[in-house]
């Protein structure tokens, strides 16, 4: 049995992973980050013994821990290095959390650890390779070469959601212009669909949002986009062919089995995905090899936990 945690900018979650990957006793906290780290990594150790006690089990009985954190970690100093979110800089959890519990501590970026889950027990299985893009508030991405994460020399690649695939004259959060988060998050489908019914009131966007700008969601312009409304289909148009390009990009460099996509936006299912993969197809550099096949990710909310775990 494996412990896997995800800490996040609101809560803590915490899981007992079986070797199947299979969650089998969860536990939360709120993070309450101002906190400090000391009272984060004693929750941690808290919530981890409650669950071994609730199974039945003893310490001994634990295998590893695994922790995923929103931002950027050194696994063999035990150093998470930086994480905004959180307040942290050159944080030693995983010396903190040993005051509490006696187990091997592995810790990745949380993107990391949801690939690690999705490319080995998700859409993954079975493959040596996979890439993770997940569509939500930004792009995050994750990457597993042969059979392993990978997160560079300075341990914090990848990240796909900023790499400059155009002028859209759209600053994105890290300062630059041009970055696929701003063409390819959920924030950019209602950035955009909030201008278009500026233009044009009469969208069924508009509609689908209660008739109020401010209250318009990634899911009302797919919404909109599926019931052929011609300004929801521009918008949703333009957002796969930006896709497509970050994922041509990708397949270009790292030639991976697999890409899966995660996130809110990839609740659109085939709407999203056959179209995309039509995309990729178009502009894919050996059109008569093989290539990575496109698919939808299938652990959700748990994959952070289940990627912790067998890390």
């Amino acid at each position: 049995m494996r412990i896997g945690v995800d800490i996040g900018g609101t809560n803590i979650a915490v899981g007992l992973v079986d070797m199947d990957g299979k969650i089998v006793a969860t536990g939360s906290r709120p993070a309450e980050p101002k906190r400090g780290y000391a009272a984060i990594a004693k929750d941690i150790a808290e919530i981890s013994l409650e669950l071994v006690k609730r199974c039945g089990l003893d310490v001994s009985q634990i295998e590893s821990m695994g922790i995923g954190v929103p931002g950027v970690a050194d696994n063999e100093k035990g150093i998470v290095l930086r994480a905004v979110n959180l307040y942290w800089t050159k944080v030693p959890l995983v010396k903190e959390i040993h005051k509490y519990i006696d187990v091997p501590i592995n810790m990745d970026n949380d993107a990391n650890v949801a690939a690690l889950a999705e490319g080995v027990f998700g859409a993954g299985r079975g493959t040596n390779s996979s890439v993770t893009i997940t569509l939500g508030t930004g792009v995050g991405s994750g990457f597993i070469l042969n059979g392993k994460v990978f997160n560079g020399s300075h341990h914090f690649a990848p990240e796909l959601g900023h790499i400059v695939i155009g002028d859209n004259g759209v600053l994105c959060n890290c300062g630059k212009v041009g970055c696929l988060e701003t063409f390819a998050s959920a924030t950019a489908l209602i950035r955009e669909g909030k201008k278009a019914v500026m233009k044009n009131s009469d969208s069924l966007i508009l509609k689908l949002a209660g008739g109020e700008i401010e209250s318009i969601t990634a899911k009302n312009v797919i919404d909109a986009a599926r019931q052929f409304d011609e300004t929801a289909m521009l918008i949703f148009n333009d957002y796969v062919k930006y896709l497509a390009i970050g994922i041509v990009n990708i397949i270009n460099i790292l030639d991976p089995e697999v890409v899966i996509i995660g996130g809110g936006v990839a609740n659109a299912g085939d709407f999203l995905l056959k179209p995309l993969k039509e995309e990729v197809s178009k502009n894919i550099l050996f059109k008569d090899l093989p290539y990575a096949d496109i698919r939808k990710a299938e652990l959700g909310n748990d994959a952070g936990i289940i990627g912790a775990a067998i890390l």
